[in-house]
């Protein structure tokens, strides 16, 4: 039983190997976008109906023109790179909300949220396409999904190899409240890896790049995170890479990014 286990297992993973675009980092995603987006579907509404829409009318049609600007460059990229079968997987929406909490998130499928607390961080529309491409980039390199999956696996590991196979569907319902903090903790995704965060600084500087915005104002932005001088870690800091190594990975890629800048 155990070897039987052990060959669905093997073939499986190896059935579910995908790669991440642009960056061509391999990934094991064991769970069908469908599932995905359902889960983030039923959290997002949850979400939604539990915080209150911003006020701030300027700054929430800044949010949705930035987003728009950089998902439609995205997907101009996807559909001129034989990549445009990934385009339905995404139905953007784009939402800043009160809650004075530094933080920004995307879910899988494409429902960004800013809170009001990161815009004293973002200050001018290229500091939020900064924040943004960031996580579009989750989105589009489908972190959630390989981030469940690796759970999966690690309960594979444990012996529960249904979750794997016939039982898969039920299983990522209930581990939902992995992927997303959301009830009496609003909105905050499972933390990704360095990895993840890493890859997700990469194409998002890309990604806004893309849309014509100049990647050399993340560095900007970055310090002032790392300056914020409240004498506490961010929320949107507190699982993501040290500021000083952020920083010097994005002044790497930053030559990489230029070659996408779509000045308008």
């Amino acid at each position: 039983m155990k070897r039987i286990a052990l060959f669905l297992g093997i073939v499986l993973f190896l059935g579910a190997c995908s790669s991440v675009m642009i960056t061509g980092r391999r990934q094991l995603l064991l769970v069908s976008d469908a599932e995905v987006l359902s889960m983030s579907a039923t959290a997002y509404k949850q979400f939604i109906d539990s915080v209150p829409a911003s006020k701030d009318l300027q700054n929430s049609a800044l949010v949705s023109k930035v987003g728009d600007n950089i998902a439609n460059a995205v997907f101009t990229y996807m559909k001129n790179n034989n990549l445009a079968a990934d385009t339905s997987n995404y139905a953007w929406e784009f939402r800043l909300v009160q809650d004075t909490t530094v933080n920004a998130f995307c879910m899988p499928g494409g429902k960004v949220v800013f809170f009001e607390g990161i815009l004293p961080m973002t200050q001018t529309e290229a500091g939020m396409a900064v924040v943004m491409g960031h996580e579009i980039a989750h989105a589009v390199a489908k972190h959630s999904n390989e981030r469940l999956s690796q759970q999966m696996v690690a309960s594979f590991g444990a012996g529960l190899a249904d979750m794997l196979l016939a039982n898969r569907s039920a299983a990522t319902r209930q581990t939902i409240n992995i992927l997303y903090g959301i009830g009496a903790q609003v909105g905050v995704i499972l933390p990704y890896s360095r990895k993840h965060e890493y890859e997700a600084d990469r194409l998002g500087l890309i990604f806004m790049a893309m849309a014509g915005y100049d990647p050399n104002e993340a560095v900007t932005f970055w310090q002032r995170m790392a300056g914020d001088g409240t004498g506490s870690t961010l929320e949107f800091m507190s699982t993501h890479p040290s500021d000083g190594n952020r920083i010097a990975k994005m002044k790497e890629v930053i030559p990489e990014a230029m070659k996408y800048y779509n000045k308008q």
